[in-house]
């Protein structure tokens, strides 16, 4: 567990000499009392307790059972928790959840376990279908999501060729599960006029047919904007319908704050405030946008929730994804992309002018920010940038930079951040869905050290792990189980000496997180004067079978003291 995180303690209650906690205005009756052999704080000043009252959107007395039993009034709900267990809401350190739920009413081209794609007949047959079951009709745009290169028979993207097959009435717009590529036909192609003329734009690529400039069809990083029409990896639709769906579907697993990762502009800032005042949201939800946003002044950041809605902070791109083998590197792929050089180590996304001038007028403003960071040399980029906008400051601000994903992070990159405060975001859940594909991509000794949160530990640095969905599906149990087991899907222990133990694992979607968004005084554990953003599991993940951590189920969570979701 992170020892070096902050933990500011609202202090409502007194603890009595027996370990219980008796809430101060002990006349008003609570909400709701759980009690039982498995609460699991996350608090590491008190561990140990057999009972839990909320009053309100609030936690009021955690300890003995007899002492908070003392709130129980006649409408006071009382959970026997049995077996199951009590923990803390889990918080989503990195996802997108419009684009979640703009999905989730999609043409899925997931591979197991997440779909039933397995190569590319599947996904030509699967459009075909798509497109008679709903009679789209021709010239339309047909958009899907999710489909892996990584994971097909054939190891290779669709192109246009590919899906010609399914459709030259339609245009067709694919996006990688990555988000970072897309795969288009003919006809898209020439709905966008992307011709053997167009040239790469800044921080992308056109792929093209072998021995030629005619484009194969896959567009990669900001090549991807090209394309006009169609629905990418945000999706479309009304903002509060997606919104609220989505936050049911977070709900499911167990979470109850969520983040909408970047791409956040104002009007959908508007949208979600909009929606947020109407009904109060089911759950928090922090929005990242554009620096030029908070820096131009459209945007304010703000530190508190306005009926489950707040700007948190800003997000950078500063490289690709290692699954669609665009993450930038500071040594070549073992194995690239068809046709790479034998030097190939991808490239960046963003001028790193532009995003050094932006992390030092938000750390000089106190805006939180996240860079997106896969490889090393995107990473060193993302810590210089840090490091140069403190340099000459009299004390280092407590800025809490984020990078996201950091999926090849360096031990001496680590060194660094915790020098410098900087706070990796690992994907974990890579260990599992792309480990196999890493070790091929990468080599062994960085395939196998993906996500290296030991390393982490080792040197006091505060880390959190996330699901980015829609990339993988916002499932916390199974993110927790991954990173404690670290087994591909070879069943391979990919880096069994970055494994995290069960309460290590669990602090960084709860504590840790909490942390990370600078709201430890008030979310993260279950802990008097904290909000009472709360799940039942099935057991207690702590005594449970490590291998078994995925199925234990999500019973009920309860987000600002009211239950949301019930299994």
């Amino acid at each position: 567990m992170n020892k070096n995180t902050a933990i500011v303690v609202v202090v409502t209650c007194v603890t009595l000499a027996t370990g219980g906690c008796q809430a101060a205005d002990a006349g008003t009756p609570a909400d709701v009392i759980f009690f039982g052999d498995n609460i699991v704080t996350m608090d590491p000043d008190q561990s140990s307790v057999e009972a839990v009252a909320v009053r309100g959107e609030t936690i009021v007395a955690v300890g003995s059972l007899g002492d908070v039993m003392a709130l129980q009034g006649d409408a006071t709900r009382v959970v026997d928790l049995g077996g199951r267990a009590l923990v803390p809401g889990f918080i989503d350190a990195h996802g997108h959840i419009l684009a979640t739920g703009g999905t989730l009413d999609r043409l899925s081209l997931h591979p197991p376990p997440v779909g039933d794609v397995n190569n590319i007949d599947d996904i030509v047959e699967k459009i075909r279908q798509w497109i008679d079951e709903r009679d789209i009709p021709a010239g339309e745009f047909v958009s899907g999501i999710g489909y892996d290169d990584s994971l097909l028979e054939e190891g290779l993207h669709p192109t246009r060729y590919d899906l010609d097959r399914a459709s030259t009435d339609h245009p067709i717009l694919l996006t990688h599960v990555s988000g970072h590529l897309r795969a288009v036909n003919s006809a898209a192609l020439a709905a966008s006029n992307i011709t053997a003329a167009t040239e790469d734009p800044p921080g992308g690529h056109i792929r093209r047919v072998e021995g030629s400039m005619e484009p194969n069809g896959v567009l990669e990083e900001t090549a991807m904007r090209l394309v006009v029409g169609g629905v990418g990896f945000g999706g479309g639709g009304d903002v509060e319908e997606v919104l609220r769906k989505a936050i049911q579907l977070y709900a499911s697993y167990g979470t109850t704050t969520i983040q909408n990762g970047g791409g956040t502009g104002p009007e959908t800032v508007a949208a979600i405030r909009a929606a947020a005042e109407r009904e109060p949201l089911d759950a928090d939800v922090a929005v990242f946008t554009s620096v030029d946003a908070i820096v131009d002044g459209d945007l304010q950041y703000e530190e508190d929730y306005q009926n489950g809605a707040r700007v948190a902070g800003v997000k950078f791109v500063l490289d690709g994804s290692p699954q669609g083998r665009t993450a930038w590197v500071t040594e070549p792929y073992e194995e690239g992309p068809p046709g790479a050089p034998a030097d190939y180590r991808a490239y960046g996304t963003m001028d790193p002018d532009d995003y050094k001038a932006g992390a030092a007028a938000l750390i000089e403003r106190g805006v939180p920010f996240l860079a997106h960071a896969n490889g090393d040399a995107a990473m060193d980029l993302m810590i210089d940038g840090v490091e140069e906008a403190v340099a000459g400051m009299e004390e280092m601000p407590d800025h809490r930079s984020v990078i996201i994903h950091a999926q090849l992070m360096r031990a001496d990159q680590l060194d660094r951040a915790a020098e410098l405060r900087v706070v990796p975001s690992f994907f974990a859940a890579h260990t599992f869905f792309w480990g196999d594909w890493h070790v091929r991509s990468f080599g062994e000794e960085r395939g196998t050290n993906i996500s290296p949160a030991r390393w982490a530990i080792d040197r006091g640095v505060n880390f959190t792990i996330h699901n980015d969905a829609p990339v993988v599906p916002p499932h916390v149990m199974r993110l927790i189980s991954i990173a404690v087991n670290r087994q591909s899907r070879s069943s391979r222990v990919l880096g069994p000496d970055q494994r995290l133990t069960v309460e290590e694992a669990l602090h960084a979607v709860t504590l840790g997180a909490a942390y990370q968004y600078f709201e430890e005084d008030r979310k993260g554990s279950i802990t008097v004067g904290k909000q009472a953003d709360l799940v039942i599991l099935g057991e207690n993940p702590l005594t449970a079978d490590p291998a078994q951590l995925e199925q234990i189920p999500i019973l009920e969570t309860f987000s600002r003291g009211r239950s949301v979701f019930t299994n």
